[in-house]
């Protein structure tokens, strides 16, 4: 019982001594300010005025930059300065025309049948986008699979330059024969700046060695080209 008792008085007193904090603190008081604060009725925020809308043909410009000078237009200077860059050649050049296909597809089938009359083997092998810029492997053509072996293969292909570059043959029999050249062919492509409407001529001059001819769709490229290698000289 006297324990109880004791208990009873001890939390009495811890109870007072908070009250007696609680005081000292003023939180009541402050806690009526914040309602009382709460309750008053809100001013009517002013009217944001309405922006005057543009003359016609007058540029919207922000009005931290409205009283800046104007900026240089970048692309203009550099026309002025005769820049060759990416947005330049694909304003110019924006992918062949069927004519553009249709010759250097020509000049590819006429180069192959002089090598078939000397009885070597080679095919012609027309470039599209995704195969000349984003494919790691070429397939080969169903016609030349009599002249392939049945197992895979390390090859060399050489471009007209002499210049050796080292793939794979893969011979794949899943679902068909599938034959094709990969693990060289996407540093190939980029190397040679394969395009799309390009044909390529790989002549079979060994068993695992191709002499490769390029022959390009777009008309301005052997130009562009012979700019390039002045400019180097110089």
């Amino acid at each position: 019982m006297a324990e109880s008792n004791s208990y009873e008085e001890q939390r009495r007193r811890q109870i007072e001594e908070n009250r007696r904090k609680l005081e000292e603190l003023r939180l009541h008081h402050l806690s009526a300010a914040v309602r009382e604060a709460a309750a008053r009725p809100k001013p009517n925020p002013k009217p944001r005025p309405k922006r005057k809308a543009p003359e016609p043909g007058q540029l919207r410009r922000s009005g931290r930059v409205a009283g800046l000078p104007e900026q240089p237009s970048y692309l203009e200077g550099a026309g002025q300065r005769d820049y060759r860059g990416v947005y330049e050649a694909y304003a110019v050049w924006k992918g062949p025309t069927d004519e553009e296909r249709a010759g250097a597809l020509a000049k590819a089938e006429e180069l192959q049948r002089r090598i078939h009359r000397i009885r070597c083997p080679a095919f012609v092998k027309p470039m599209t986008h995704s195969l000349a810029m984003n494919a790691v492997q070429m397939l080969i053509p169903k016609d030349f699979l009599k002249y392939l072996p049945a197992h895979d293969e390390a090859v060399v292909v050489v471009d007209e330059a002499d210049d050796e570059f080292h793939m794979m043959y893969n011979a794949h029999r899943q679902g068909g024969k599938h034959y094709y050249l990969d693990k060289g062919w996407k540093g190939f492509a980029f190397d040679h700046d394969l395009a799309d409407g390009d044909c390529l001529v790989f002549h079979m001059t060994e068993r695992a060695k191709f002499k490769v001819y390029i022959f390009r769709a777009n008309p301005d490229y052997e130009s562009d080209q012979t700019s390039d290698d002045s400019e180097d000289e110089e």
